[in-house]
Formats: C-alpha cells, sequence, structure tokens
C-alpha cells in the first residue's frame, strides 16, 4: 500500500500520503483498492500452501498439533519442553455457538416503507449485549440502496431499551437515529458518516449520570460524520481517529481524541491523560471545573484556549442545548443555568494553525419532536 514505515503517523507529515491530512503529501498517495484485494489474495493463497506442506486442509486442524513445531539454530534457545504435546488435547477443537442475534434482521423488515423513501419509521425494541452491531445492517441496506447520501428525505429512528453489545451504531448514515435508553459497550459509531447516535440512562435512574460509565471504549473509530450525544462517561480511546462526527459526552479515559483528524468533540467533564495525542484538525471543548486538564493534555501538537469570542462561546451553548435536549441531560442542564460562570472553565483544544472552531458546526436543526416523545418515555 506504500507505507514505508517512517514512523511520523502522529506527526501529520507521513511521507508517502497514508497518515496525513496535509494535500501536499496526500497528493503523492498512490495505493488504490485493487491492491489491498490483491495483497490478500496472495496472501490467503501463501497461507493454503503452507497447509498443504503440512499436511492439513485448514488452520483448525493445527490446534494441538506441536508435532509440527520446531526450534532454529539461529534462536539458541532450547525449546524442547516448549514443543511436547500437552497430554489429554484434543486435535480440534469443537465451538459451541450461541443462536445469532435476529434483531438487525428485524429492524431491516421494519424498515422498508423507510428503505423505499416512502415514508419515515419508528420502531421500539430491547437490546442484549449480545446483540452486536446493531445498526450496521441497517446503514449497509441504506448505502446499497442511496449510497452515501443516506435515506432520501425520510428517516428511520430506532429507540432501545437495555445493554447493547459491541460496535452499537457502526457505520451509521444520513436519515438513521439510534436512541439508547440505557448503556453501550466498546466501539460505538465507529466508522459512522452521518445520522445520530442518542445514548442516556433509563428513565428513572436514580445515579448521577455524568459520574458513571454510560459506553465503552474507542467510540467513533475512524468516523467520518454524523453526531453523538452521551450522558454519561465513556472509556478510553474516545474519538480516536475521528475525521469528522460531532459528539458531546460528560467524561472520558484515556487518550481521547488521539489521532483526531476532524470533528468535533465536547466533554462535559473529567478527562483522562494523554488528550489530543497525535491530534492534526477538528476541535475539541473540555469542562475544567477542577483546573487540571492542561496537565492531562497532550499539548505537542496542539494548543489549549479560554474561549473568548462571542460568537463561539454561543455556538458551544447551543451544542450543549441539543445535548439537554436529545438526553435529558442533569448535566447539562445545570451548566446552561450557571452559563455566564460556567463558559469561563471551558478549554479550547485545537491544533496550531488551525481555525475550526464550535461555530463552524452549528447549523440550523429543526426540532424533532419524534425523537423528544419517545425520550420522555
Amino acid at each position: 500500500l506504500g507505507c514505508d514505515m517512517a514512523r511520523q503517523c502522529h506527526l501529520n507529515t507521513c511521507p508517502t500520503g497514508i497518515a496525513t491530512q496535509r494535500e501536499d503529501l496526500r497528493a503523492k498517495f498512490t495505493g488504490r483498492t485493487h491492491h489491498i484485494i490483491h495483497y490478500l489474495t496472495l496472501l490467503a493463497e501463501e497461507v493454503r500452501e503452507w497447509l498443504a506442506q503440512l499436511g492439513v486442509a485448514r488452520l483448525d486442524d493445527l490446534v494441538g498439533r506441536a508435532d509440527l513445531l520446531q526450534g532454529t539454530a539461529e534462536a539458541n534457545l532450547d525449546l524442547t519442553r516448549l514443543l511436547v504435546a500437552a497430554p489429554g488435547i484434543a486435535s480440534k477443537i469443537t465451538r459451541v455457538r450461541p443462536p445469532q442475534s435476529t434483531l438487525a434482521e428485524q429492524l431491516l423488515v421494519e424498515a422498508e416503507q423507510a428503505l423505499l423513501g416512502e415514508r419515515s419509521v419508528l420502531t421500539q425494541h430491547d437490546i442484549h449485549n449480545y446483540d452486536r452491531a446493531i445498526g450496521a445492517s441497517l446503514a449497509g441496506e441504506i448505502a446499497r440502496r442511496y449510497g452515501n447520501t443516506g435515506l432520501p428525505g425520510v428517516s428511520m429512528t430506532c429507540i432501545f431499551q437495555g445493554a447493547a453489545g459491541q460496535s452499537f451504531g457502526a457505520f451509521c448514515v444520513p436519515g438513521m437515529r439510534l436512541v439508547l435508553q440505557g448503556e453501550a459497550n466498546d466501539y460505538v459509531g465507529k466508522s459512522m458518516t452521518g445520522g445520530q447516535i442518542i445514548i442516556a440512562p433509563p428513565t428513572g435512574a436514580s445515579f448521577a449520570a455524568h459520574k458513571n460509565t454510560i459506553l465503552g471504549n474507542t467510540v467513533l473509530y475512524g468516523a467520518t460524520g454524523g453526531q453523538l450525544f452521551a450522558a454519561g462517561r465513556a472509556g478510553e480511546r474516545f474519538a480516536v481517529r475521528n475525521s469528522g462526527a460531532m459528539a458531546v459526552v460528560e467524561g472520558v479515559g484515556a487518550h481521547a481524541c488521539e489521532y483526531m483528524t476532524g470533528g468535533m468533540v465536547v466533554v462535559l467533564g473529567e478527562t483522562g491523560k494523554n488528550f489530543a495525542a497525535g491530534m492534526s484538525a477538528g476541535v475539541a471543548y473540555v469542562l475544567d471545573t477542577a483546573g487540571v486538564f492542561p496537565m492531562r493534555c497532550n499539548t505537542e501538537l496542539v494548543e489549549l484556549q479560554r474561549l473568548e469570542d462571542p460568537e463561539e462561546i454561543e455556538a458551544l451553548r447551543t451544542v450543549i442545548q441539543w445535548h439537554r435536549k436529545k438526553t435529558r441531560s442533569w448535566r447539562a442542564a445545570q451548566l446552561l443555568a450557571e452559563w455566564s460562570r460556567m463558559q469561563r472553565v471551558f478549554w479550547r483544544v485545537f491544533p496550531r494553525d488551525s481555525t475550526c472552531t464550535a461555530s463552524d458546526f452549528v447549523e440550523t436543526e429543526e426540532h424533532d419532536v419524534v425523537m423528544a416523545e419517545a425520550l420522555r418515555g
């Protein structure tokens, strides 16, 4: 694909144009889709050749076959004891797979009128942690019919109650709205290109949402668009490699906004260490009531500033109002009630030479009556 291992992925100076947002460097990238296909095809062919030489038909047949392993003289290590076959280990492993979730298939059936562009659809379901990648199949079907432009003038709103499995809302596209009253595992919204993901505690929850984790690690990995509103804390590597999504969350773990190349992130709470490491584009706003954020931010590529521009302050306030409206966030309501004071403890985190602000992400948004009624429960 062209990588020459320059180890500059985090510096925005990739000499082959792969890991960079600089147009002059990106022009040097010569990779094509068929190169990946060709590489993987040849890799599979060589694996088959090795399997044939070993006298087995599948990779599974190699499990437990210590007799096929041998050390090398160059290593100068005696691996004899490690290469003895363990007694009682079967050469074949039987995997018992639980029944696959049918929720994704149900959503496709219920979404048919929206997929045809006839009318918007609202559906509600319980969700469990074995329901993985919910929304991905729907996004794939929308993309198959309409590409990345999303649904044509209609929307598909899916409301869930419970604990979502991994990759909730992965590959979400314009026209999709996924509302979760509960919690979600890792990889929420990975590679999403549009749409909305809204996560809030169940109606009647007694705990302080901004002090509790509501979604897992590596949220919005590789996202290029769309919006995420989460009334609670996220795990580590929030918005890693985010390239265009807008997100509001009430706390994050370590390495948030790592390698971020676009988009906007608002953190209404505490952060972990190494915030914004390798961040080369986009903007983040962090509430810092304790005055400790500068020590937790990696300032190798970014700068920190307090908010002074009235237009930028109003744009940030608007985004927090959206968050309050969509998630019923107590934290957002508290900040808005004391806005004249709280606006002073926000930091703007931005790469050097960047002019991106919250104003670039705030557009006129019509009130979503269906969403509001659904969240009121």
